[in-house]
């Protein structure tokens, strides 16, 4: 897989290539990142890259000839993805890292100023991402945010049991995580964790998993591709004979029957 990111700032991405899992995979041959400097394609002696925008209003314009020379260089018109990051774009996801993972190579097209020319993207680019609604003062965070999730899924850079788990990787967020020592300043680790009961274990992770879910994102409990034990434990949580906010007592007790005896840690 390789990342050829379109940039005024190359060196905003110094310190993040040399670290940790990219690193790593880097240095395996499992991923590749080219920086291009879009300044290199400017052909005046200032190496202008924007200029005022048509029709008035404040701030600049990313100019389409350094941008189409660069990506021309680059055989972005040879059915290349070429991604440019834009808080208009498509919000990205989860899903959307899986999809981009399946490509050898992906072109990340980073803005700055008030944009890009309109006609850069219409001539060359095939998906507007955003990663989330707010703006950024250009797009070289925004490519470093889309590397790091895509590069993760590329075989053999994550172990893939790990990946299993992790949020949105089965339409649910992550459980809690706990680690030594037992007991930090009265709170302690619920006792199903310390019990070696692998399955009790396991459905303790997927009622919390569910429980953070309805909490912080309810909206992922409307997709499709619900594990069907996490959908029948939705059912039981919000089954409206129980009553608005209420617990399920079946749930409640199966978790302290599992070993949970930690009640701050109910999370209900």
């Amino acid at each position: 897989m390789t990342f050829s990111i379109f940039t005024l700032f190359p060196g905003l991405f110094e310190g993040f290539v040399r670290s940790s899992i990219l690193a790593r995979a880097i240095e395996r041959g499992l991923v590749s990142v080219r920086l291009i400097d879009i300044r290199d394609f400017a052909t005046d002696r200032h190496h202008v890259c924007d200029d005022a925008a048509y029709g008035g209003g404040p701030g600049m314009v990313m100019k389409p000839e350094p941008l189409a020379a660069a990506l021309e260089a680059s055989g972005a018109k040879a059915g290349k993805r070429v991604v440019y990051l834009t808080p208009a774009g498509r919000r990205f996801s989860q899903r959307m890292a899986g999809e981009l993972a399946k490509e050898e190579e992906i072109l990340l097209l980073c803005g700055r100023y008030e944009g890009i020319d309109q006609r850069v993207i219409d001539a060359f680019v095939s998906d507007e991402v955003s990663i989330g609604d707010y703006v950024l003062s250009g797009g070289e965070v925004a490519a470093m945010v889309v590397v790091d999730a895509v590069a993760r899924l590329v075989p053999g850079v994550i172990a893939e049991d790990s990946l299993e788990e992790e949020s949105f990787s089965r339409g649910l967020l992550e459980y809690p995580h706990y680690t030594r020592p037992e007991d930090f300043r009265g709170m302690r680790v619920p006792e199903v964790l310390l019990s070696g009961h692998h399955e009790k274990i396991r459905k303790w992770r997927l009622l919390k998993s569910l429980e953070k879910t309805m909490k912080h994102r309810p909206e992922l409990l409307n997709q499709d591709g619900l594990p069907a034990e996490a959908r029948e434990l939705l059912r039981e949580k919000r089954n409206p004979r129980l009553g608005r906010g209420a617990t399920n007592p079946r749930l409640e007790r199966g978790e302290r029957e599992e070993g949970d005896g930690n009640e701050r840690d109910q999370g209900t």
